[in-house]
């Protein structure tokens, strides 16, 4: 199978993987030469590069495509964050391939596994209470709103942009001191569970304080005691109560580790894995093709 990514994400040049080396998915070949459109069985689309060229750019030919040649919709980014999915109603796509279960290509920022052989778990020496890393800070969005009333109520360090500067390559090791993340989400819809949870918090062994989606939508991925939902209380001032009880009472803390005895963290690497997942389930898929008849309301919902 010859996959064509049409845009490298964001415009950075992409070293395209080996899968069957990294993922052991075989009869896949990866390209960013558009001079190959003509023999790929699929074509890659990302949604933020799709935004800024527009869909003008989207390769013309007569016919503008090869027959059963698959052109595949990629989006990492939720709606909130996805400029342009207006113009995206017309049965363009065939397949979608994003964080949301019910895509085509379903790519998780992570999940939870059971491996071949459990390891041991050791939890880090925890010398400090809460942390947040936030780059991208708006002072409208929910998360920035509750943060500032969840500080009137206990001391939270905060790293990146309003905050302390992270050492270069540091967050899982610095946020590892802390007994709780705040895995805050830039904007709650369903699914959309990124790298705050899987990595800055799991990887780094400190218990997920969650802002996202409801607390069933988190449970389809995770087990209900491995996290804290600020749904869970009336107020930040209730949490925060709450985290002060966990920090004085080791047994109640140590709890929302248990599932560590069954599980280990995979969080996804971008964009390898995502392109190979799709070469593999384009292989496997054969000669059926569909059509993505309304992909911004199905987004959106």
């Amino acid at each position: 199978v010859t996959l064509l990514l049409w845009w490298e994400p964001f415009g950075v040049p992409l070293r395209l993987p080996d899968c069957r080396r990294r993922y052991n998915i075989s009869g896949c070949r990866l390209s960013v030469n558009r001079s190959q459109f003509g023999d790929a069985q699929a074509v890659v689309f990302h949604h933020r590069d799709l935004a800024r060229h527009g869909v003008e750019r989207l390769p013309r030919g007569s016919p503008p495509r090869p027959p059963r040649q698959l052109w595949v919709w990629m989006n990492f980014e939720s709606p909130s964050h996805s400029p342009g999915l207006q113009g995206l109603t017309t049965g363009l796509f065939n397949w979608t391939v994003s964080y949301r279960r019910d895509s085509d290509v379903f790519v998780p920022y992570g999940y939870l596994y059971v491996p071949p052989t459990p390891q041991p778990f050791v939890l880090p020496r925890k010398t400090r209470l809460v942390a947040w890393v936030v780059s991208n800070w708006k002072e409208d969005a929910a998360r920035v709103r509750y943060y500032r009333q969840l500080k009137e109520h206990l001391p939270i360090d905060v790293y990146g942009a309003r905050g302390l500067a992270l050492a270069e390559g540091g967050l899982v090791e610095t946020v590892s001191a802390y007994k709780f993340y705040l895995a805050f989400e830039n904007s709650q819809h369903t699914d959309y569970i990124t790298e705050k949870l899987w990595r800055n918090a799991f990887s780094a062994s400190a218990v997920p304080v969650v802002l996202g989606p409801s607390r069933a939508n988190y449970e389809r991925f995770i087990p209900p005691d491995s996290f804290i939902h600020v749904d869970d209380f009336a107020s930040p001032r209730l949490l925060a109560t709450y985290l002060k009880f966990l920090d004085k009472n080791k047994p109640n803390y140590t709890r929302y580790f248990a599932w560590r005895k069954k599980y280990e963290v995979h969080v996804s690497s971008f964009w390898d894995e995502h392109l190979c997942k799709v070469c593999e389930a384009v292989r496997e898929a054969g000669n059926q093709v569909k059509t993505v008849q309304n992909l911004t309301s199905w987004f959106e919902s």
